[in-house]
């Protein structure tokens, strides 16, 4: 295929000598605040975004100023887990070069926001210096692998993280570009190429997501990632990992061929061979993935077009072995358990509740200042969840007490008396500083929630868990496309609202209503949740709810999931 019919950024990678394009020089440059179009695209493979407030826009504009140009970092957190140390030095770094908030994210991974470019690289830099990274937290290459944060089993939840982490490390680019440019490293001069072992000078066709979980909690959501590990546990050990490919949300408005997909369980593999098979699968993928239309460039279409059975069949090929039959295993829900909990070895952990994963201190609720101070005695670690919440991890039965004390100083020991519906929310950061956002999201969703908290009291559904997700765009990233209820951007003050999902995050959500003004949300939904709680079924989840009573029809894989069967369902 030659050049000239590949997508434009296929060419940045060629011509970027292994992600380093001119993006040194562009921040030599203090003549503006951005860098070039091509380095913006490369500086994602190393982690960071540029971006701008979008609230400054018109002003600035008006005044014939640039737009205020920052960059938000994105810190690899493989596995979600962060020693005290660490989150400390991500605590300062927050006030000493971004907003002051950290940001915990849907991949379990620290974002700070609005760092100057001035800024850039001594944070890059500063970051590695607390044993953390942000190669390949953004780009062409595979992200931030998740790993299930269960407290219950620690023994097991040991083992994932030791395999999302030598997952992590082995797709790890290996070009020298991130030590040259953010780290001072030695320009190494050879007449050899340099080369990527895995990922070649092109790196992926698109981005590439691995979880690891660990049922019955399926927090990371394996149906939505390219590649997931799903432990199998048998009399007490891990026996190995069911394999399930091809889950995928983004999509984009009014383009039909594009559409989120649910992954798919296609064998089972024992825990010595997890990083062969993370491996090649990444290979097909480089070799098969769509390279001329970005839309169409990632694993599930690869997936969608040449069919299951197809993939099944290359990847043993690329293997030389074949994947063992899938294994039983069941997942619950794929939200988090909040509170003390005690795990097998009798250590404590303490799941906080972090509205929209924003860390930041409010007037009456000093949360980021708690958990610093948490952090200056915590002996165990924190854990980041996929629900954008963070564990106080693996504390013992003697300091309990303190962390219970310092929980109860700065408010954040009744952080779980909200409502379910409230614990069961993500909101991705949307507006004002991310460049995709139709509409808003995390400063928005608060206050749906909040208008239908009255509801839901008046129902007697404040302790039934619905989740409920909302995004600034149809790229998905608070994945509300197999949420119960989910909000997806499509202009200011407007959403397509979805409904259906899996309560475990099995099931796709369906299209109700396209382009819904937000001011009729509530009544919009009013009338579903009480149909819900008049008729409901025991235990019925409300997303199987709705598709019982015909709001929806049941979602399956593919463009028929832009079908929107009876968009003028029951209201009773």
């Amino acid at each position: 295929m030659s050049e000239e019919k590949l997508s434009a950024n296929e060419g940045i990678k060629i011509r970027s000598n292994y992600l380093r394009g001119t993006i040194a020089e562009g921040l030599a440059d203090l003549s503006t605040g951005s860098l070039s179009e091509d380095d913006g695209q490369l500086l994602k493979f190393h982690g960071s975004y540029q971006q701008d407030d979008r609230d400054l826009r018109p002003g600035r504009r008006k005044h014939k100023l640039e737009k205020a140009f920052s960059f938000m970092i994105r810190v690899r957190v493989p596995g979600g887990v962060a020693t005290p140390k660490q989150w400390l030095e991500t605590d300062r770094m927050a006030d000493q070069f971004a907003n002051g908030t950290i940001k915990l994210t849907t991949r379990q991974a620290f974002q700070l926001h609005g760092i100057i470019k001035s800024n850039l690289k001594r944070t890059v830099k500063e970051i590695n210096d607390a044993a953390m990274d942000t190669i390949a937290a953004c780009g062409d290459v595979n992200r931030n692998v998740m790993c299930n944060p269960n407290p219950h089993l620690s023994s097991i939840h040991e083992q994932a993280l030791r395999a999302a982490q030598e997952i992590s490390d082995h797709l790890t680019p290996q070009t020298r570009a991130y030590h040259e440019i953010w780290l001072d490293g030695e320009k190494l001069e050879s007449s050899e190429e340099e080369v990527e072992p895995i990922y070649g000078k092109t790196y992926l066709p698109r981005k590439f997501k691995i979880t690891v979980a660990v049922p019955p909690s399926n927090d990371v959501d394996v149906y939505a990632n390219d590649l997931s590990f799903i432990a199998i546990v048998e009399d007490g050990k891990l026996t190995g990992y069911n394999v399930a490919v091809g889950g995928g949300l983004g999509m984009t408005h009014g383009a039909e061929a594009t559409f989120p997909r649910i992954a798919e369980v296609i064998g089972f593999c024992t825990p010595d061979k997890v990083v062969d098979v993370s491996e090649k699968v990444v290979l097909v993928q480089r070799d098969y993935g769509d390279r001329t239309d970005r839309k169409h460039a990632r694993l599930k279409y690869t997936i969608q077009d040449r069919g299951t059975d197809w993939f099944l069949a290359e990847l043993n090929k690329y293997l030389g072995y074949d994947l063992e039959p899938a294994r039983d295993f069941h997942f619950e829900d794929n939200g988090d358990r909040y509170g003390w909990v005690e795990d097998e070895r009798g250590n404590f952990h303490y799941t906080l509740f972090v509205q929209g994963g924003r860390v930041i201190d409010t007037p009456g609720y000093p949360m980021r200042e708690g958990l610093r101070e948490i952090a200056k005695v915590h002996e165990g670690d924190f854990r980041l969840t996929a629900n954008q919440n963070v564990i106080i991890a693996n504390v013992a039965e003697e300091k309990r007490p303190e962390i219970e004390a310092l929980l109860e100083k700065y408010g954040m020991h009744r952080s779980h008396e909200r409502s379910a519906m409230r614990l069961a929310s993500i909101a991705c950061v949307a507006l004002p500083t991310c460049g995709l956002a139709l509409a808003e999201a995390e400063r928005y969703l608060p206050d749906v929630i909040t208008d239908l908290e009255e509801k839901l009291e008046e129902l007697g559904l404040r302790h039934d868990a619905i989740t409920i997700r909302m995004t600034g765009c149809p790229n998905g990233c608070g994945r509300p496309f197999i949420s119960e209820i989910g909000f997806v951007g499509r202009g200011p003050g407007r959403y397509n609202l979805y409904l259906g999902g899996g309560f475990a995050g099995q099931r796709l959500s369906k299209l109700y209503r396209q382009d819904l003004d937000a001011n009729q949300i509530g009544a919009t939904l009013g009338p579903i949740l009480e149909h819900y709680a008049k008729e409901r079924s025991e235990g019925e989840r409300f997303g199987d709810f709705v598709i019982r009573a015909g709001y929806v029809n049941e979602t399956i894989q593919g463009p028929d999931f832009h079908e929107n069967i009876k968009p003028e369902a029951i209201q009773n």
